[in-house]
């Protein structure tokens, strides 16, 4: 079995308040191999979010380990997570996340920039061409349909080439037809860049497209399925 990218070892994730403690997340323990391709399924509020937001550094377990490419997460301080992040991970949301004052190119060209990249307008040119919009580099996100929204975020996350993408639903905010567009093309960059890909989904078909899927439920990992 190669290395794994992604391990998640005994997580636990609970909140308190005035009326007690909740359980969001119990003993989920799973490892991924890079490149492959992973769904997290499960009902809405089963805890698949949480996790996913674990697995990036975003929110912090209440016990147990993730490493992602090696690295135990929570050994790091904040900045070095942030810099994890920006060196290994692409995100993708449902509500796609772009930046209002800043056009499709502008966007894209962020992480670029932040990294340090000197070619940061020509390879976000490029990458927008790749997901079809060539012609929508000066528009900024509120003339975008959702879908070219969506490709937009598409085009931020695989322009760094990351080693690890992660996806919250993120067809979620699109109708049938478009999100399936989407994720065609997703899954069509994934393979050219052999990036690990790890989704959250509630739509079984999305999830059969994937190598594996491992079903939550009320924040516990109750089945594995393969091919």
């Amino acid at each position: 079995m190669s290395e794994s990218i992604i391990s998640v070892e005994h997580v636990h994730k609970s909140v308190s308040d005035s009326t007690g403690t909740l359980d969001i997340l119990r003993d989920i323990d799973f490892h991924v191999p890079a490149r492959q391709t992973v769904a997290i399924v499960g009902a809405s509020g089963s805890g698949k979010s949480t996790l996913l937001s674990i697995i990036a550094g975003l929110d912090t377990p209440t016990r147990g380990t993730v490493r992602l490419a090696g690295q135990d997460l929570f050994a790091l301080d904040e900045d070095a997570r942030a810099a994890l992040r920006a060196h290994k991970v692409g995100f993708v949301f449902q509500s796609f996340q772009l930046l209002g004052h800043l056009t499709a190119l502008e966007n894209v060209m962020l992480p670029l920039e932040l990294a340090g990249r000197r070619d940061a307008r020509q390879a976000a040119t490029e990458m927008l061409s790749r997901v079809g919009l060539a012609q929508r580099l000066g528009h900024y996100p509120k003339v975008l349909s959702g879908g070219e929204q969506q490709r937009v975020a598409l085009a931020r996350a695989f322009v760094v080439q990351p080693a690890v993408l992660l996806a919250d639903e993120p067809t979620g905010s699109l109708d049938f037809a478009t999100g399936e567009k989407v994720m065609a093309l997703m899954f069509e960059l994934n393979r050219e860049q052999g990036t690990t890909l790890l989704l959250v989904t509630h739509d079984a078909g999305i999830a059969r497209r994937c190598e594996r899927r491992i079903t939550i439920e009320a924040g516990s990992v109750v089945a594995e399925a393969v091919g």
